[in-house]
């Protein structure tokens, strides 16, 4: 195994186990989002809800590009919130993964958008 199989499928059993039941959850967001990549309609790259990374558990997550999507509520604009979401995107980084964040109205009020977000943060098969 190597160390990026460690890094992605790692997590502890509690991790594990948290992130099982947060998949019984959606914000109406994540259901929007979730109906649109589990078919994989992006590029035909398949995508992971509430996925283990180690110590976290991200929202959706796509292994082919090493590729994170959280999505987030106004309890994000919080102080402690921004500090934490903040430390939280630099540890992902540090694993050599893209992160892309939105909030629940932009991919409710703009899903267009938020596609295209995602698009450019993808990198075609066969492409470095």
């Amino acid at each position: 195994m190597s160390y990026s199989d460690n890094l992605f499928y790692g997590a502890s059993p509690e991790i594990q186990i948290r992130a099982r039941e947060l998949r019984k959850e959606m914000t109406p967001a994540e259901k929007v989002l979730w109906n649109f990549l589990k078919n994989k309609s992006l590029e035909g790259f398949k995508f992971r809800r509430q996925h283990p990374i180690k110590n976290y558990i991200v929202d959706f997550y796509c292994h082919q590009q090493k590729l994170v999507i959280e999505v987030y509520g106004s309890v994000h604009d919080q102080m402690d919130q921004k500090e934490y979401d903040s430390g939280r995107t630099s540890v992902l980084e540090e694993f050599g993964l893209k992160v892309i964040r939105f909030r629940n109205e932009e991919i409710l009020d703009n899903f267009q958008s938020v596609i295209e977000r995602i698009s450019k943060g993808l990198t075609p098969p066969g492409l470095p």
